[in-house]
């Protein structure tokens, strides 16, 4: 368990840094067009253009890194805040400070928030703006000075041990040991804070002085993956070797690495077809002199190019050092395909590698199993997750509703997963959990969405069905809802049990809150907490438009004591696995007596603007009005 939390703490760490480099990867990019078209070395030398090389790298970039890092944090101010204060280590060194920014930034955002909260409800009407600009200077200014007598001169020798570090590697011909670091941290999502947090930054500084850089060769390069994908290609089986052709381009051309991640989960020992191929390139890359003069990203074979220096020595080094990689991964993974017995269930993998990620992937729907049209003469659609009494209790209100007004005849209902009925025609669930649905009811026509209040998807379905449905009058009467409605909800909302202008440091923090509200108002036994938080873990409890409704799992049903519910505003929003959460449901349900009220705040809260009267809202009475109204 100490384990997994470290390697949960490292991925956040890791997600964080990539959260503050991968917005600006654009002014990264000009940097390095302008690198490669106007330096004494480059395709077309331009003394005068040259000149904005130093002071993109030097202020532009670490500026942006400061400000995004700072409004990570704390919005608006916190990027000000964050962005004076990165001022202190850029002008306290020579070298380029993105390591200093990714410091100072977050720390000006946090600073900046603290202050704020200090202050909440303090100031005196008419001197807010006042108030508000001082405290943003004083406060940046400080840090900035800070930075420029302590953090830079920390960095800036700590940057040079990590150089001397890498120069005595290189020097030695120990470099390409570093895959064994690397290629494993990539299937493991830490590859973020490798790269961002010490390769690129020191690779810009070997840029600035020697015009290239190989350290930005080490995790971009796409060889390993792509002799993975080639191999499942010839030698893997059923849905796997179908895929992998699909999957080696968006890979090679698009430079998405994790698309080939579950090929790897499928067989663990390809990890060291990764390896090999990775070891392989970057030997190659130092024997012929490889190396980029910007960031490569996305790591694609077409973004490496584009940062390889313009001579032809350095173009035969890269390609070389691609394509060895992809030889070496590709033998490696074949004999380790064809001696041993293959895992074929790719939706499995992939499911473990978003559990791995600890957020939703973007290549995740690339293996989800293909299927006909929507079936026709529709009866049964089912909403379903894990416990079946939060989130698809909430989708199945909402596309009821919809139904309803289309005026089809059809049965919506929501249930757990494990108890889908084996005749559900149509069922609905959240990405992460499709394929156990698909598991469950393989004959089923499934639907995977990402906000269960307001998907597209709905819509869409409504549209597919007004052209081909027919329902008699007798089927009508016996569509039913899957759980029975009471008229027992009154009182399930409480004024004491709403929250107004809370702050969270964390989702779990926001959860534990919840669930310790719900404990006390005697709706669940202390142990529904913790499950909680595990099915939260297991599949996000975020359902859009700015909504989180925690609750607990199928097996903690039996600690909930009777129905209840909390609602919490937290108008600075929590993060929800890189969603803004604004408004949490802490959710207990007992016999479906819950279902009604959370009917009417699924239709509340699928309209923006009632989301944003809720979050406005300066009583509880105002809140829970907004709620009821619907």
């Amino acid at each position: 368990m100490a384990q997994s939390n470290i390697k949960v703490a490292v991925q956040k760490f890791g997600n964080f840094l990539s959260s503050m480099v991968m917005p600006n990867i654009g002014a990264f990019i000009a940097w390095g067009l302008i690198t490669a078209l106007f330096i004494p070395t480059g395709f077309f030398p331009n003394e005068s253009l040259a000149k904005l090389v130093d002071p993109m790298v030097k202020y532009l970039l670490p500026l942006l890194i400061g400000y995004t890092g700072g409004k990570l944090v704390h919005d608006q101010r916190g990027g000000v805040v964050g962005a004076i204060a990165t001022m202190g280590v850029i002008v306290g060194s020579d070298i380029p400070m993105f390591l200093g920014a990714m410091i100072m930034g977050p720390l000006g955002g946090y600073i900046i928030k603290k202050f704020d909260q200090f202050i909440e409800g303090k100031v005196k009407t008419g001197f807010e703006m006042l108030i508000n600009n001082f405290s943003a200077g004083i406060l940046g200014g400080i840090l900035a000075i800070l930075a420029f007598l302590g953090v830079s001169p920390a960095v800036d020798g700590f940057t040079g041990a990590l150089v001397v570090g890498v120069d005595w590697m290189v020097a030695h011909g120990l470099l390409p040991l570093t895959s064994i670091l690397i290629e494993p941290a990539k299937i493991l999502f830490l590859n973020n804070a490798i790269n961002h947090g010490i390769l690129s930054p020191i690779g810009a500084e070997q840029i600035r002085t020697n015009g290239q850089s190989i350290l930005l060769l080490l995790e971009t390069n796409p060889g390993p993956g792509l002799g993975i994908l080639l191999a499942y290609c010839f030698f893997g089986k059923g849905t796997a070797k179908q895929s992998a052709p699909g999957a080696a381009i968006i890979h090679f051309i698009g430079g998405i690495h994790e698309i080939y991640f579950p090929y790897v989960l499928m067989r663990p020992l390809l990890i060291i077809a990764a390896i090999l191929g990775g070891m392989s390139g970057v030997f190659t890359f130092v024997l012929l002199g490889g190396g980029l003069q910007a960031v490569a990203s996305p790591g694609s074979i077409l973004a490496i190019l584009a940062a390889t220096p313009g001579n032809a020595g350095s173009y035969v080094a890269n390609i070389s050092g691609v394509l060895v990689a992809a030889v070496v991964s590709f033998i490696v993974g074949s004999l380790i395909l064809k001696t041993g017995k293959q895992t074929e269930d790719l939706d499995e993998a992939a499911r473990k590698m978003q559990e791995m990620k600890g957020k939703k992937s973007s290549v995740a729907g690339s293996f989800t199993k293909q299927q006909g049209d929507v079936p026709a003469s529709v009866q049964k659609i089912v909403f379903a997750c894990d416990a079946g009494m939060g989130s698809s209790a909430m989708g199945a209100s909402l596309l009821r509703k919809k139904v309803k007004q289309a005026d089809l005849n059809i049965s919506v209902t929501n249930t757990a997963i494990s108890n889908i009925p084996s005749d559900a025609q149509i069922v609905i669930t959240q990405e992460e959990l499709t394929p156990r649905a698909q598991n469950k009811v393989p004959d089923a026509y499934h639907i995977s969405v990402d906000n269960f209040l307001s998907s597209p998807e709905y819509d869409k379905l409504i549209d597919q069905l007004k052209n081909d449905h027919t329902t008699s009058k007798a089927e009508e009467e016996k569509n039913v809802p899957a759980e029975n409605y009471t008229d027992s909800n009154d009182g399930l909302l409480k004024e004491e049990n709403v929250f107004l202008n809370q702050h969270f440091s964390s989702k779990e923090e926001a959860i534990r809150f919840a669930g310790s509200v719900l404990v006390k108002g005697g709706y669940v036994e202390e142990n529904y907490v913790e499950a909680m938080i595990e099915r939260d873990n297991m599949t996000s409890t975020y359902m859009g438009n700015d909504v989180a409704i925690p609750h607990g799992t199928e097996e903690a049903k039996k600690n909930v004591l009777r129905s209840g519910f909390t609602v919490i505003q937290v108008p600075e929003g929590v993060d929800f696995d890189g969603e803004k959460v604004r408004l949490i449901f802490g959710i207990a349900g007992k016999d479906g007596t819950h279902l009604e009220i959370l009917s009417g705040i699924a239709i509340t809260c699928s309209d923006m603007n009632n989301i944003e009267k809720m979050v406005h809202a300066k009583s509880a009475k105002e809140l829970m009005a907004i709620i009821q109204s619907n």
